[in-house]
């Protein structure tokens, strides 16, 4: 700063104000310091501005799959909020792991970020409590933290599948089969017992061989599809947990000889170009993390009011594939 204040003729404090963006500079003294910084190739130290006010202008997001086109938006706008607040974004995937999240939760937090977004892995997040406790903000997104009360934002999971399942149902379809996640994850439980509610209240039985849930692997989604499509009774139309159940499954449906209705939780690129177009029950992901994002700073700012759940709605976009009638016979 004495190097600066000498090339730019002002004094210590005129350099600290124009640093830290203070009022009480004319613009073209502000100009002098910034040309000075700019010639000398200075740069601010942000280790001695966190030690001086106790935070690192820095947020950790924790995500299942940073390749997953699902968070993609997410992470964006959970970023885009950050800039707004002048923070720094890092981010990891879990790999749908709990231990996973875990340690990369707990390295972010020992890099002493001011606060975590979270798309939890596990069901048990009391490994947070000190952390928490110790200043640091959270918000669940997606799916809501396990065991501890915690701010989360979701989406209308069990109302979206409903949606999707009762639009089938008025299509015609008596036989709808379930295809989604591990049943241990909130959203696929979710989204199952949103298809149940449809099935029950149009007073249809529901075969358990209709539904299957698991891991989203491709292979164990075909050969699931292909049972449910082809064994005796197989059913007519198809309810998909996730975007990649749902590619999965348009895959199978092309090379079958008889027409199958599909709709699909989550939007995924291209759907509307296939043929038929795939009908989905899409959630905003770029407004869930902007919430959670949002949230988070409310909080960073002062915020003490009780945990919040906050359910974003789904909506349903029809383009084809979901309007397809049971085949005759």
């Amino acid at each position: 700063m004495k190097d600066v204040a000498a090339r730019a003729g002002v004094g210590l404090k005129t350099v600290s104000r124009v640093v830290n963006g203070e009022p009480g500079v004319t613009a073209e003294t502000e100009r002098r310091v910034q040309d000075a910084i700019t010639a000398l190739g200075f740069r601010r130290n942000d280790s001695a501005r966190i030690l001086r006010k106790g935070r690192t202008a820095s947020v950790g997001l924790v995500l299942e799959d940073l390749a997953d086109p699902f968070y993609a938006p997410l992470n964006r706008a959970v970023e885009e909020v950050a800039r707004d607040h002048g923070a720094l974004l890092i981010n990891g995937s879990s790999a749908e792991d709990p231990e996973r999240e875990r340690e990369l939760a707990l390295a972010l937090c020992a890099r002493r970020v001011d606060g975590l977004v979270i798309v939890p892995a596990g069901d048990d997040h009391r490994y947070l409590e000190p952390e928490i406790a110790a200043g640091i903000a959270t918000v669940f997104v997606d799916r809501p933290a396990g065991r501890i009360a915690a701010d989360a934002v979701l989406s209308d999971n069990f109302g979206g599948a409903r949606e999707g399942v009762a639009h089938l149902v008025a299509h015609g379809h008596r036989r709808i089969g379930f295809l989604g996640d591990r049943p241990g994850i909130h959203t696929a439980a979710e989204r199952l017992r949103g298809y149940r509610a449809a099935m029950a209240a149009a007073g249809l039985p529901v075969d358990e061989a209709w539904v299957s849930l698991g891991p989203t692997e491709p292979g164990r989604v075909r050969a699931e599809a292909e049972r449910m499509l082809t064994d005796p009774g197989a059913v007519t139309a198809l309810f998909t947990g996730n975007n990649r159940v749902t590619a999965t499954a348009v895959r199978v449906i092309a090379g079958l000889a008889r027409p199958v209705a599909l709709v699909g939780f989550d939007d995924l690129e291209l759907a509307d170009l296939l043929s038929p177009a795939v009908t989905v029950v899409a959630q905003d992901a770029g407004q869930l993390g902007r919430t959670a994002a949002e949230l988070l700073f409310r909080r960073l700012e002062g915020a003490q009011d009780a945990a919040r759940r906050v359910e974003l709605p789904t909506r349903l976009i029809v383009r084809g594939s979901g309007e397809i009638p049971p085949a005759a016979g």
